[in-house]
């Protein structure tokens, strides 16, 4: 008997212009994103914000978490009330904030700035990836997720690369940029874009928010539950804010804890009211595996948050750079481009900022010049810091100059886009090949690699990794290992879930990126200042990255093993009982 493989459907043409915005609003994103590491954690004398890895890693951390939270919302609201409407109210958000971050000079309004951006972004993602699941069908639905993800790393190609010639002009330009970008969005989605959900909320009642809101307690938990989970995560990012101390958040959390478990043993087994009632998880094997696909996002996040300040900070690219030179030397000149007039400034600034005859001194130094794009060797440093009071203004220029054409380095976010380019040449590939796999095997092997990648950047010395080689290397097993974990976990969750409420699920699935944001920041913000920073060992920063990857690689085998069945079985009880009202 022969058996007839199912021919895949065409994708329409609400695929493409799904692909089309997403490319767009990633070109800001990642425009932005990729090097606001730089951005906020650079002198104010070269144009950046002056912040400490602190401030950075909370920013960092927190925004992206609202990103990722607000879809289990702005999902259902899609649902609810059209695509079309929510993507235009998201663009309108967006275009201004992304402008605003590079106008303001204060922590505060760069933080509500930046809050824009992630509320705009936060009701984008689900309906474009809701977009994507109604566009797609069984047939045809894994090679349309990887498309997709291909076409989201276009935009993270060519973002940071155009950011890293704009910020040669200035800042300011990256988020001119970047506004410009979403502006450009408002074209497909007024002129092109069919709403996917129209058809839907034709033919059935639309549910009031008040259906909405209960569907999502019965997947993520009753209000209990909310109350004790939502206060936790607040008192874990306020010492960002320099509100609350450490150890005053921490003792809260610990309180917090108890104070909940004794409500919840002496609570009712049936409360008349919410607050009243015992803590209940909804569909506990779904908020299980978002838990441990948050572990994956924690250290998915370092090579967008951390890895640019190690390449700026610890790699020796100066292999990448006569490498350039070899290729084309515009391009060469491009990409190790060196502000020689600033970085005069800051050499005059080293001569009466620091104490040389501290040890550390020559540490700190040398960490201020790399700010600048060139690394220079400790011991040219030791031979000539000490010495600078001494120099006139132009024996200081001049020897700006000889250390920007000895010592220049590879832009890190050029460096960065390695990922995205890799992956926009390779993710249908691997789509192709890993759809013959299992689903859990695949994201498995993912976070695998993940943690290799991260092994191999421990693989340094205190004060630089082998080469900008090595970087890249790491770079290109990370990149293989997201183009097998990512699309999977959206393309797994796309085919269990009921279809009227593809928006919503994916909104769902996107808490995990949320939970995981949140403690990438914090993780970014203290181990890299702890590590790197004060003490010049950044290798244990990637070590400690490694275990939290494979420890998340076990996880998942276990959840595959006893809890992944569950919740396939839930959700197609759900698609059961939606069949039969």
């Amino acid at each position: 008997m022969t058996t007839h493989k199912p021919v895949r459907s065409p994708f329409g043409s609400s695929f493409y212009i799904a692909n089309i915005m997403e490319i767009f609003e990633r070109l800001a994103w990642y425009g932005f994103f990729t090097v606001s590491s730089l951005y906020m954690t650079s002198p104010v004398l070269q144009g950046g914000m002056g912040f400490s890895d602190e401030q950075r890693g909370f920013l960092q951390g927190l925004v992206p978490f609202c990103i990722y939270l607000l879809p289990a919302l702005t999902g259902a609201l899609g649902d609810r009330y059209g695509y079309k409407k929510m993507l235009l109210l998201a663009f309108a958000m967006m275009t201004p904030c992304y402008y605003l971050l590079g106008q303001v000079s204060s922590y505060s309004a760069f933080f509500l700035a930046f809050m824009g951006v992630a509320i705009g972004a936060g009701i984008f993602k689900p309906l474009i990836t809701g977009t994507v699941t109604h566009a797609t069908n069984d047939s045809n639905r894994s090679l349309g997720f990887g498309v997709f993800y291909m076409m989201v790393n276009v935009g993270g190609f060519l973002g940071p690369v155009i950011a890293g010639v704009m910020r040669d002009t200035s800042w300011n330009m990256v988020f001119i940029m970047a506004a410009a970008w979403i502006a450009i969005n408002f074209i497909p989605v007024t002129l092109f874009y069919r709403d996917p959900t129209a058809e839907i909320r034709k033919n059935s009642p639309a549910k009031p928010l008040k259906d909405i809101l209960i569907e999502m307690r019965e997947v993520l938990g009753n209000g209990r539950f909310a109350l004790l989970v939502f206060p936790i995560l607040i008192a874990f990012m306020l010492p960002g804010t320099k509100l609350i101390s450490e150890s005053f958040a921490y003792g809260f959390i610990a309180s917090w804890l108890g104070l909940n478990l004794v409500w919840h043993i002496l609570a009712p087994k049936a409360g008349t009211h919410w607050y009243s009632s015992k803590i209940k998880m909804g569909n506990k094997p779904f908020l299980l595996l978002i838990l441990i696909l948050s572990g994956f996002w924690l250290v998915y996040m370092q090579i967008f948050i951390t890895l640019p300040l190690f390449i700026r900070d610890y790699v020796d690219s100066s292999d990448l750079v006569m490498l350039a030179n070899s290729t084309h030397a515009g391009f060469g000149e491009a990409a190790s481009f060196v502000n020689v007039p600033q970085l005069t400034t800051a050499i005059t600034a080293l001569a009466s900022q620091f104490d040389y005859s501290q040890a550390n001194s020559f540490h700190k130094a040398y960490l201020e010049l790399t700010n600048y794009n060139v690394r220079i060797p400790k011991d040219v440093l030791q031979a000539h810091l000490p010495n600078l009071s001494a120099l006139s203004q132009a024996e200081i220029s001049t020897l700006a100059t000889q250390w920007a054409n000895d010592y220049r380095q590879f832009k890190p976010e050029y460096i960065a886009a390695v990922n995205f380019g890799s992956i926009v040449l390779l993710q249908v590939l691997v789509s192709a090949l890993s759809a013959r796999f299992t689903t859990f095997y695949v994201i498995i092997a993912g976070a695998l690699m993940i943690a290799s990648s991260y092994l191999l950047l421990a693989n340094s010395e205190a004060g630089a990794i082998v080469s900008g080689a090595l970087a890249v290397a790491a770079l290109l097993i990370f990149s293989l290992g997201e183009m097998m974990a990512s699309p999977k976990q959206q393309e797994y969750v796309a085919s269990v879930m009921p279809k009227d409420k593809a928006a919503m699920y994916q909104g769902y699935l996107y808490t995990a990126s949320a939970i995981g944001f949140l403690f990438a920041g914090k993780l970014s913000g203290w181990g890299y200042n702890k590590w790197a920073v004060e003490a010049n060992e950044p290798a244990n920063f990637w070590l400690l990255c490694a275990a939290i990857a494979f420890v998340t690689a076990l996880a998942l085998w276990l959840f595959n093993s006893f809890a992944a069945e569950k919740l396939e079985q839930s959700q197609q009880s759900s698609k059961l009982v939606n069949n039969l009202a």
